[in-house]
């Protein structure tokens, strides 16, 4: 069975003090975790070492940074890059979310070299992927999504592609409280396990664990989650919220 995964993504919130309190009230909740199972928390730089000491020791949970920089070092003030978050031992990272391609202009050429380094320095990538509302209306998001896989990741050696997880975003419900219907994500999911079939084979694409981001909630999540090809969710505002997010946890399948 694929790992299913919960993810919460805090993007550029709380405090320090309230990371940690989330942190330490998420680890104590009542979550039920099985070894296929994990508990992954993308958390802002400056939390990533005081998150990863309070789950240390505890397999159920890891850290990951949202971002790594796409060069490997040099004059690039405010950058972190993948060797430093090696060098701390955080064991994944994003990348490619829809809100650094939209904000920060990161195009297939940006994502590919971060890819790279990343894997270069033996980091577990979570590679975002999605389209727009305007893609949606026209029915094209099949044929975007598959350009998004092609272009920054279909470079990899079947070793090297078995270290991603992807995490389909449809970017019109991101925050926005319009979630993709269970039907909706299945259908795009599996879309995604065949476009990479093609490339890397059945068993690899079987392996893959492919995440569903979008305003995931604990109303919503056992729904989305039971379809055959949704292994879990990158959930933002939700993860925010200890009992949201243990109920997301608890939702994942069993």
């Amino acid at each position: 069975m694929r790992k299913q995964i919960a993810a919460a993504n805090w993007k550029m919130n709380l405090s320090l003090a309230e990371a940690e309190s989330l942190t330490k009230e998420i680890i104590k909740s009542e979550i039920s975790v099985s070894s296929d199972q994990l508990v992954l928390l993308a958390v802002p730089f400056p939390y990533l070492e005081k998150v990863q000491i309070l789950t240390a020791g505890n397999p159920a949970f890891a850290v990951a940074a949202q971002n790594c920089a796409a060069t490997k070092n040099g004059a690039y003030t405010g950058e972190v890059s993948a060797q430093m978050l090696m060098g701390m031992s955080i064991p994944y990272v994003l990348i490619g979310h829809s809100e650094r391609r939209e904000y920060f202009h990161e195009d297939h050429n940006i994502l590919t070299s971060k890819v790279d380094l990343a894997l270069e320095s033996n980091l577990n990538i979570i590679f975002c992927c999605g389209e727009p509302l305007f893609i949606r209306e026209a029915g094209n998001q099949n044929s975007y999504v598959e350009a998004q896989l092609k272009e920054s990741l279909f470079h990899l050696s079947e070793p090297a592609m078995k270290n991603v997880i992807i995490a389909y975003e449809p970017i019109w419900a991101i925050g926005t409280g319009k979630t993709a219907s269970s039907e909706q994500a299945q259908e795009i999911h599996a879309h995604i396990r065949h476009v990479i079939s093609k490339q890397y084979g059945e068993t690899v694409a079987q392996s893959i664990s492919i995440l569903y981001g979008g305003s995931v909630k604990a109303s919503n999540a056992a729904e989305i989650f039971s379809k055959p090809d949704v292994d879990g969710g990158l959930v933002g505002g939700a993860s925010l919220v200890a009992t949201e997010f243990t109920g997301i946890i608890n939702s994942l399948k069993r």
